[in-house]
């Protein structure tokens, strides 16, 4: 009597090679837009109405998603869902001077969160924005506070530092309704830092002023938080050469995140119940992120939990955030740095021209975005792993001149709902959708093919001296991606 093993061979034995028009042509909009309503309906029946990456939102979405594949190809995918562990800035860092406590939230560095806790130690005021070494009084001992603005946080840490503080509190901008989530890049010659809200700041300086020698106590922590991501690789084909494409799964918590990134996990989701109709000679791997709004937290823990071998065997990563914003454009990452002067590793620049074929090849128009480290393929890059993908675009607004491209609204954001409550199923661009999700089921035909034509990887893996984050600055998501980037300035 055959085995279940057995059995599943030979249901593989009668699946046909890839077809690389009839794999494009099988995602149907209709299955996109039904899934992406599913995926309101998952945040929506929750509290929060989110599927932020520790909510019940953000849990359902993996399981459905991990049911629908097994429901829908069964045996084909090994699928593994990956327990994550993150250390994140603490949500309650309580700052007291006078008497009255205030919330600060912690800013991280490139190797994580500086903390440390003072009681009772004098806290300065800096002139001006403490963007020069003269703004600073002798801080020794002190906690200096300073306003946010002109200069990146790393120089007021790093000159506050140097002037004897033993930390520094950022006042952030009066618009702001909650702390920065800000990035000091480089930890070298830093000190801890946090900010605090506009009004709160302005209650501290006038009590600096009305009470020179005041105190304050401050307490700057991390917490270690769970969650989960999921990663599906098809059983057959070459797991030596294997072509991955990932999304994060996660949305902000202001809302059901149906385009961010909704669009891309979707997207990605129905290529993969395609792909299950053949048998690629390479092998394809999903993956399904988790934190990505916080900081590219499970990318960057895929990537840096994979022992050299298991990333020499993946030839390329694409990534796909965002594909279906409402004033679309189509943005394809700039892998041969002709645009933006950021090349990424070798095989970078072929993912970007197969891209701008298939897109010439149906008469569509496209452009270069950058590889800015707002994204996934972020923790790839930085391992010497080449990356590609597209982008829809998020809070930029449009040009004159994409609007002749493209259509819709010039001066008009690419979506209007970024981050928002907004972002909902009513969001999505169908037009953009289909033509994203069909170019990435095109990438996904080719490359499971055949790696014909695509540099070699050699070995061992050629790890970035530099993290490509600390190229990335705030609000620049043309070039960028949908999030998981804190402000700099």
């Amino acid at each position: 009597m055959p085995t279940a093993l057995g059995l599943a061979g030979l249901a593989l034995a009668t699946v046909p090679a890839i077809d690389l028009a009839q794999l494009q042509n099988a995602v149907k909009l209709e299955a996109l837009l039904a899934k992406a309503q599913r995926l309101q309906d998952i945040a929506y029946a929750t509290e929060g109405r989110n599927r932020q990456y520790l909510s019940p939102g953000f849990a359902n979405t993996i399981s459905w998603i991990k049911d629908t594949i097994e429901a829908t190809a069964p045996g084909y995918y090994k699928i593994e869902v990956q327990p994550t562990t993150f250390q994140v800035p603490s949500a309650d860092n309580p700052f007291t001077v006078g008497g009255t406590t205030y919330n600060a939230q912690g800013f991280e560095t490139d190797e994580g969160i500086p903390v440390g806790s003072w009681t009772g130690v004098p806290v300065v005021a800096v002139a001006n924005l403490g963007c020069e070494a003269t703004d600073f009084p002798d801080a020794t001992g002190a906690i200096a506070v300073i306003l946010r603005g002109t200069c990146n946080f790393s120089v007021k840490s790093s000159l506050a530092a140097a002037a004897g503080a033993v930390a520094v509190i950022i006042i952030d901008y009066e618009t702001s309704t909650e702390p920065i989530s800000g990035d000091l890049g480089p930890p070298e010659g830093l000190v801890p830092t946090a900010a605090i809200l506009y009004q709160d700041g302005q209650a501290v300086l006038s009590l600096i002023e009305s009470t020179p020698d005041v105190t304050a106590d401050l307490s700057i922590t991390v917490t270690e938080t769970q969650s989960e991501q999921l990663i599906a690789t098809t059983k057959c084909g070459d797991q030596n050469n294997i072509l991955m494409l990932g999304g994060h799964a996660d949305s902000v918590t202001a809302g059901p995140g149906i385009n961010d990134n909704g669009s891309g996990s979707v997207g990605i989701l129905e290529i993969a119940l395609q792909l299950s109709k053949f048998e690629p000679a390479n092998a394809v791997r999903f993956a399904w992120w988790s934190g990505e709004e916080y900081g590219l937290l499970g990318s960057y823990y895929y990537a840096n939990n994979l022992t050299p071998e298991e990333a020499a065997k993946i030839r390329l990563y694409l990534n796909f955030d965002m594909i279906a914003s409402p004033n679309y454009i189509t943005g394809i990452y700039d892998g041969d740095g002709s645009a933006f002067n950021l090349t990424g590793p070798a095989g970078s620049a072929e993912a970007e021209k197969l891209f701008e074929d298939y897109f010439t090849s149906q008469s569509l128009p496209f452009q270069p975005t950058e590889f800015s480290g707002r994204s996934d393929y972020a923790g790839f890059i930085d391992i010497g792993i080449p990356a590609g993908g597209l982008f829809s675009g998020a809070e930029v607004l449009k040009t004159e001149e994409e609007a002749a491209l493209y259509g819709g609204a010039a001066g008009v954001a690419y979506d209007e709902n970024y981050h928002e409550a907004g972002d909902d199923f009513d969001n999505l661009n169908h037009e953009c959708f289909i033509q994203m999700s069909r170019a990435i089921a095109h990438a996904t035909a080719k490359y499971a093919s055949s790696w014909e034509g695509f540099p070699d990887r050699g070995y061992p893996i050629r790890r970035r001296e530099a993290s490509i984050r600390k190229r990335r600055a705030p609000h620049q998501h043309a070039g960028g991606a949908c999030g998981g980037v804190r402000a700099v300035v």
